[in-house]
């Protein structure tokens, strides 16, 4: 079972003067990149793992960092600009935009953030369709109508593009994404409940924005998106799983290389209960077990803002199915579960092999990566 925050991040604390030499040099290496903690908590499974085996352990090869964010002209929408005269924009004054369209004209309405002119575009769509559904469009010349309606249809069929680009468009929306992020610390692999209430948020803006009963404000927009840029969180999961893989692939490669060796029978007596029994092993099995929780939950939530978006460009639905899938295999949480399971398979595999050898009763032993309750 997962240990709470806190109490989980002292209980990873290493006695370094008990930790093979290639674990201190890892915490060296990488401690001022944040992801020391977690490779070393790793790394030091696969010595335990060595030492049972009477193997040499690996040497633990960099795993890759994500790949870059779809740049700003592939994966944002073109909105051409509408433009129409002053005298015909006064023509429907009793639509009560003349305002807004000149809030959007001023120098601050020019440089507003996409945030910002997605709230524009909404309140202005909001007051165009409200005005088409009254008695106004009666009293207008046939002229003035006809471009309340043609107004109407285009800030329609823009409104979901413009949703889209005051996500995408965002620098918080873009910086949980940056590459030059670290490996999520032991004790922080759980999403920051106040990320996960701003993707909801976000969610929740996307689907309502034709709803004339639902009521967004710029403050509690703008705040969620200052969560977001709080820490990039998406890149530190993705980062901490593409880690996790890579070690537990390098720790299946002792085991396939024990399988081999025709003595390997004869020292595995007390390697599962040794092996299961150690604290570290059991700190590992529920790291692992938080940090599939926290992908599942943080990838989910993503995968249903987008959802609820239109469908994307080309570069970010490429980038979505490459890093951001729950089921793509290639994508970091797919092939790191992939990988766990396959190590669990090994080591049982392994304990079955030679259970009739030996005589083993692994009746109720742990299965490795298996947390102990």
């Amino acid at each position: 079972m997962g240990m709470p925050g806190s109490h989980a991040a002292k209980a990873f604390q290493h006695d370094w003067l008990k930790k093979p030499l290639g674990v201190l040099l890892l915490l060296i290496l990488n401690g001022c990149s944040g992801s020391g903690e977690s490779d070393a908590l790793l790394v030091d499974y696969q010595h335990q793992l060595a030492e049972l085996l009477e193997l040499e352990p690996p040497t633990p090869q960099p795993s890759s960092n994500i790949g870059a964010f779809p740049d700003r002209d592939q994966r944002l929408f073109e909105i051409p600009e509408t433009r129409d005269g002053l005298l015909n924009i006064f023509a429907l004054r009793e639509c009560h935009i003349t305002n807004l369209v000149a809030q959007r004209n001023n120098q601050l309405g020019r440089v507003a953030p996409a945030s910002q002119r997605w709230l524009y575009e909404l309140t202005l769509w909001r007051r165009l369709d409200a005005c088409w559904n009254s008695e106004v469009p009666q009293t207008l010349a046939e002229v003035d109508r006809e471009r309340l309606a043609r107004l109407t249809e285009t800030k329609t069929e823009q409104l979901p593009r413009a949703s889209w680009n005051a996500l995408f468009g965002s620098d918080e929306w873009v910086k949980n994404f940056s590459r030059a992020s670290s490996v999520l610390m032991p004790g922080e692999v759980e999403p920051p409940p106040a990320q996960l209430d701003a993707l909801a948020y976000l969610r929740e803006a996307t689907l309502h924005q034709f709803d004339p009963d639902w009521h967004p404000d710029s403050s509690t927009l703008e705040g969620h998106l200052k969560a977001l840029q709080s820490r990039p969180f998406t890149a530190e999961l993705l980062r901490t799983l593409l880690l996790a893989e890579q070690r537990l692939k390098e720790a299946s490669a002792l085991i396939e290389n024990a399988v081999t060796q025709q003595a390997v029978c004869s020292r595995l007596e007390a390697f599962t209960p040794a092996l299961a029994q150690r604290q570290e092993t059991q700190q590992l099995a529920a790291w692992l077990e938080r940090l599939e929780t926290a992908g599942t939950t943080w990838l989910g939530a993503i995968d249903a803002l987008l959802e609820a978006h239109i469908e994307a460009p080309d570069a970010v639905r490429a980038y979505r199915r490459r890093w951001l899938s729950l089921e793509t295999a290639e994508a970091p949480f797919p092939a790191f579960t992939a990988a766990k399971e396959r190590h669990q398979a090994l080591r049982l595999s392994l304990a079955e092999r030679c259970r009739g050898h030996m005589g083993l009763n692994l009746q109720g032993e742990s299965v490795l990566l298996v947390v102990q309750h």
